[in-house]
């Protein structure tokens, strides 16, 4: 009877076998790659739609050079240079002087308030190769990039360029991500080329400072590239 017991006892006991064990340990497996995996595709739609909307604003700067024969953010002087054009050009509040230079500041890269930073946008959006209102002023002024940050130009001499160069910005970068976008559209190295980046956390200005070190994934960017 007392070894009928033992047995009845460890009958009743339940547990994983080791073939359970390692079914669950493949589920997880599975389950913690389809989230990395996840989350890596993610930041490569990101990257992916920052050379977009780099491009994009090359594109639309030289469009709009080519169809009226000047500068978007140098257009004018006078107002009825753009609203006679009718169309959303009607709703244009900032203009150039039409020197054939864009005057754009390091202060004004992500926070075009005034000035040729301002029409500079406000031009391309009213000719319609970028979307959003023409009349958009201050704060939203400046895109905002895939990370948060904002997109913005300037026409100075920033991140060790030896001369001003008229540039197209983006703030608040991921270390991982401004690599990518450097490698994808320059040489990789964020203190030359024409795509060069300057440590900075959030809506920041660049500074005039190369990038002393390389890419740090745990770092946060400003990046600019040559946009003519």
């Amino acid at each position: 009877m007392k070894s009928m017991s033992l047995r009845g006892s460890r009958k009743g006991q339940s547990g994983f076998t080791l073939v359970e064990i390692a079914i669950v340990l493949v589920i997880i497996g599975l389950l913690l790659g389809g989230v990395l995996k996840g989350q890596e595709l993610i930041e490569n739609g990101r990257v992916k739609n920052a050379t977009n909307d780099m491009n994009g604003i090359v594109a639309a700067y030289n469009s709009y050079l080519d169809r009226y024969r000047r500068l978007p953010g140098d257009d004018g002087p006078a107002i009825t240079d753009l609203t006679n054009r009718g169309g959303s050009f009607a709703s244009v509040t900032a203009f150039g002087n039409n020197d054939g230079v864009i005057t754009a500041a390091a202060a004004n890269t992500f926070n075009s308030a005034a000035g040729e930073s301002l029409a500079f946008f406000q031009h391309l959006r009213a000719a319609g190769y970028l979307s959003g209102d023409p009349a958009a002023v201050a704060a939203n002024t400046n895109p905002t990039n895939a990370w948060g940050g904002r997109i913005g130009i300037a026409n100075v001499a920033l991140q060790g360029r030896a001369s001003a160069k008229l540039l197209v910005c983006l703030s608040n970068v991921p270390g991982k991500a401004a690599r990518a976008l450097d490698a994808q559209l320059d040489d990789g190295v964020g203190a030359t080329g024409s795509f060069r980046a300057t440590v900075g956390t959030g809506i920041t200005v660049p500074v005039a400072a190369a990038l002393a070190a390389p890419y740090n994934d745990d770092q946060t960017y400003t990046v600019c590239r040559d946009l003519s």
